[in-house]
């Protein structure tokens, strides 16, 4: 398995992720989001390749505190392909994201998961992790 950043490139296999995820997101869709985020200097995307297959992205930025002193990293994407769930894949990219963080000297990652019932396995491998549950997220849509 290789895990590495992801490239203008990757656009098609990161679409049909975010879509399996819950996500529905077109090709060109992807491609317009990820120019925007690849050209940010606090973001990351890394992906998991199988045998030349996109298996797996996760997303991350930082991010500076309001209420401490210091810097954060969010995970504000993660997936691995239904077919390689349970196969480490996650944990690869997990693990890269945490290099990442203490690399740029984050001693804190987060992350929000949805609470629908399909999320279970998801809230597992992130308390087996090493995550804990905090709080409640709530959104508004402005549209």
């Amino acid at each position: 398995m290789e895990i590495r950043l992801a490239t203008k490139s990757d656009g098609k296999p990161m679409s049909r992720l975010l879509t399996q995820l819950g996500y529905p997101t077109s090709v060109e869709q992807m491609e317009g989001r990820f120019e925007q985020i690849r050209s940010h200097r606090d973001y990351r995307t890394w992906i998991a390749v199988i045998n030349g297959e996109v298996v797996g992205m996760i997303g991350a930025i930082k991010s500076y505190f309001y209420e401490k002193n210091g810097q954060y990293v969010r995970i504000v994407a993660f997936v691995v392909d239904e077919k390689h769930r349970g196969q480490g894949v996650g944990q690869r990219l997990m693990q890269k994201s945490e290099e990442w963080a203490t690399r740029i000297g984050v001693t804190t990652i987060a992350l929000n998961s949805g609470a629908k019932e399909e999320r279970t396995n998801a809230h597992e491998f992130y308390k087996n992790a090493g995550f804990q549950e905090t709080n409640v997220g709530f959104t508004k849509s402005l549209k």
